[in-house]
């Protein structure tokens, strides 16, 4: 079954987040990810937002998707996404 990560992003510091993106794609790709949505924040429509941003990246199973959260690569670097970006990060898988 798929498995997919929903990241609610507000950014604090524009110039290092794009450090950190170019640094998070390849740890991406290695497991199969890409990244299906990337967007702007537009209005609530049921209850308020507190992030700008939001996307949502596709694993081809709950493995990949979990590999990659913990794997040495992208663990290295949530220290410093947590520095340039507030961000709440939660996983889910498809139904059958």
């Amino acid at each position: 079954m798929s498995a997919f990560i929903v990241a609610k992003i507000t950014i604090k510091d524009p110039d290092r987040y794009k450090e950190y993106a170019e640094k998070f794609w390849p740890t991406l790709q290695a497991f199969g990810g890409t990244m299906l949505i990337r967007g702007t924040f537009v209005e609530p429509l049921n209850r308020d937002s507190d992030h700008d941003l939001a996307a949502v990246m596709h694993f081809p199973d709950k493995e990949a998707m979990l590999g990659w959260y913990r794997s040495a690569d992208y663990q290295a670097l949530i220290g410093m996404r947590n520095e340039v970006a507030d961000m709440v990060v939660s996983a889910y898988e498809a139904f059958d």
